[in-house]
């Protein structure tokens, strides 16, 4: 069902400062800055010849990643993103098996402008797990 790891999402207490240590220090290509409202979120992508990596950046108040960061003050890896086909039939396949869908079960627009959808950190060993139709 899924497919290729799309990116690994790390939650950054200073976005600039994140995205700076990538460019500067790792020699990477690092992507402009992109408010996600509907997921209150800020990120910058992080271009790698096999993959990306999503900096994450709490966009108001009522972000879900305040809560992350007030756990881990330092920042850390928040999810892991992996592409599939076909995102209904692979969350109504998921559902079947007893997978939990967070939110409200329907595909959001991602920060790519590709529908996504999260499955319960529970349900995958202790990992937020993004799927992302591609």
């Amino acid at each position: 069902m899924i497919g290729r790891l799309n990116h690994v999402a790390i939650a950054v207490p200073d976005l600039d400062a994140a995205a700076a240590l990538y460019r500067d220090t790792l020699g990477a290509k690092v992507g402009a800055p992109q408010d996600e409202p509907d997921h209150g979120v800020t990120v910058i992508f992080i271009e790698l010849p096999n993959t990306k990596i999503e900096l994450l950046h709490p966009l108001g108040e009522d972000s879900p990643i305040n809560g992350f960061l007030a756990k881990n003050p330092s920042g850390g890896i928040h999810h892991i993103c992996y592409e599939v086909d076909d995102i209904i039939a692979a969350r109504d396949k998921l559902k079947a098996s007893g997978a939990r869908v967070l939110g409200t079960g329907e595909p959001k627009i991602g920060a790519h402008g590709k529908p996504v959808l999260f499955l319960h950190p529970k349900d995958f060993t202790g990992t937020l797990v993004e799927l992302e139709q591609v």
